[in-house]
């Protein structure tokens, strides 16, 4: 197993500290901008919420995504994995 490394990523407007693998980085960060232009995309449709509903909006539109469309983060293991251990990570955070 190679050696974890700290990042710092940005969901919304919180910072967190997690630890990745190195060969996961591109992959987390892509899947980061992905949920953070998402949430842009929905402040601007839904004014006047706060940013957990953003979030939560987000996860629901990204879960349910078919697997079969293109060029979505969800087709790939890697991501689920990287996004699994994130989510470890904020469990251990929060």
């Amino acid at each position: 197993m190679q050696e974890l490394i700290p990042i710092n990523v940005v969901i919304g407007d919180r910072t967190y500290r997690i630890k990745i693998e190195p060969r996961d980085e591109e992959v987390v960060r892509k899947t980061l901008k992905l949920i953070n232009d998402k949430v842009i995309e929905y402040k601007t449709q839904f004014a006047g919420r706060d940013m957990q509903d953003y979030i939560a909006m987000v996860v629901l539109w990204y879960a349910t995504q078919p697997a079969g469309e293109g060029g979505l983060p969800g087709q790939n293991h890697a991501v689920l994995d990287a996004l699994t251990r994130m989510e470890q990570q904020l469990d251990k955070v929060l």
